[in-house]
């Protein structure tokens, strides 16, 4: 179960939350709601119809409460209507919205659904914007199309936050959802960040937080260099010193446990956590810099020898307290573990941007508010960021709706306990095999399934 910090200040605290960043005060007001926000431009270029069994689909596209959108409905509608929500856009003041990835675009269709995207009104990362505007869409999709009698959600990496909020702040709104690649441990994904970055400065001897603009070209290559990490290459030789080697243990721990392809995938990324740190910037909302939430401040390393890391780490409380303790619909909210429709989860096993560790913190808060009956995960051995083949999630997705259609829960993999997770066999019962054979992505990063 994660770290709750310092809950008993949270009622006094929560007093203090003012969302930032929302759509709704006199910035919004000002602004006619099929024009985007000030400082924000729209790329929505038309998109072709897609051909379903020898008929063109029928594609909407305009601007809506802010936000850019797309619906597209089959000729043969069954009356149902599947939301995706899409991932961290950046940044930037370009606002974009596209079609549902993993070939699920045409599934959808095929089947008779009709589907409808957004842009969100906001750029960063704001799961609040994404949470607010999907529903908005859907209920664009109503006034234009007709009301549907079912609708599902898809996301990807932040729309997996998106999603698992979406749920939760609707409750009755939604009738199965479907995060893939998901942030549904929310505040501590920017942990898991944290906690790479001060572990690795601890062993290697050289701390630098808050970082400077010169951490990623000066101080990163002398933290490498002191823990044996240059040279570390997936599948290589291991050039990790004795200090290297327990914050690659650290480092897995903290992203999911010992499991297949763990040294790889570290292998992989071990340079990318670092790029996510940046100085801090003042004033920044929420979705500016997320990092405000996170906090090393209870967290027990392991394992702690040979080197005492919990004895020396730098330790951080969260900048934003009040944003951190608030059950709101912040730019960055809490995901609490209560679903009350299917839910079915995909993630990469060896992914370390977005790590598989989200999966066992969603899973723990669910069983702790006994839903475990609404949620089903499954694991992909994959180590790429949202790297799954349109066989994986479109079996997912036919899943899916069958559990939500007949009410027969489908199966899935377990999550939370070490010894299956460390299994040599893990992930193989939903991972494509014919992607492996194909040497698609990292799939070679993984031994062959039995």
């Amino acid at each position: 179960m994660r770290i709750r910090i310092l809950t008993a200040l949270s009622a006094t605290v929560l007093a203090l939350v003012v969302p930032l960043g929302v759509a709704t005060g006199a910035e919004a007001e000002r602004t006619p709601g099929d024009q985007p926000l000030p400082g924000y431009t729209i790329e929505n270029p038309p998109l072709p119809p897609a051909q379903v069994n020898g008929q063109p689909s029928r594609v909407l596209q305009g601007v809506h409460n802010h936000s850019a959108y797309i619906i597209e409905t089959p000729p043969q509608w069954n009356g149902k209507l599947a939301l995706y929500a899409h991932g961290y856009a950046g940044q930037g003041f370009v606002l974009r919205v596209g079609p549902p990835p993993f070939g699920l675009r045409q599934r959808l269709l095929d089947q008779g659904y009709a589907w409808a995207a957004s842009s969100y009104y906001r750029n960063g990362y704001d799961v609040r914007a994404g949470v607010l505007s999907t529903r908005d869409v859907a209920e664009l999709f109503a006034a234009k199309v007709g009301r549907p009698k079912q609708r599902l959600i898809v996301g990807v990496s932040m729309g997996g936050h998106i999603v698992g909020r979406s749920i939760e702040q609707f409750p009755r709104y939604y009738d199965g959802a479907l995060p893939m690649c998901g942030v549904l441990g929310d505040h501590e994904l920017f942990d898991f960040f944290l906690d790479y970055n001060l572990v690795a400065q601890e062993l290697a001897g050289v701390r630098e937080y808050p970082v400077t603009d010169d951490y990623a070209t000066v101080t990163v290559p002398k933290i490498m260099e002191n823990l044996g990490l240059t040279g570390l290459t997936p599948g290589g030789p291991d050039t990790a010193n004795e200090r290297g080697k327990q914050f690659r243990s650290i480092a897995v721990n903290r992203s999911g446990g010992p499991r297949p392809g763990d040294a790889e995938a570290f292998a992989y990324w071990k340079v990318f956590p670092f790029t996510l740190a940046a100085p801090p910037v003042p004033g920044a909302t929420l979705a500016e810099n997320p990092d405000q939430l996170s906090t090393n401040l209870l967290t027990r390393y392991s394992p702690n020898r040979p080197f005492d890391v919990n004895g020396g780490v730098q330790r951080v409380r969260p900048a934003n307290l009040p944003a951190r303790l608030s059950n709101g619909l912040t730019q960055v909210p809490r995901v609490s573990g209560r679903p009350g429709v299917p839910v079915l989860s995909l993630h990469g096993l060896g992914d370390m941007f977005v790590p598989f560790s989200m999966e066992q913190i969603y899973a723990s808060e669910v069983a702790w508010h006994r839903r475990s009956r609404f949620l089903v995960q499954r694991a992909i051995r994959t180590v790429e960021h949202c790297e799954f083949s349109a066989a994986e999630a479109g079996t997912a997705w036919d899943d899916l709706v069958r559990w939500v259609g007949a009410g027969k829960r489908p199966a899935g993999d377990t999550t939370t306990k070490p010894r299956v997770v460390a299994r040599s066999d893990y992930g193989c019962r939903f991972s494509d095999r014919a992607a492996y054979e194909a040497g698609a992505g990292t799939r070679r990063l993984f031994a062959a399934c039995p």
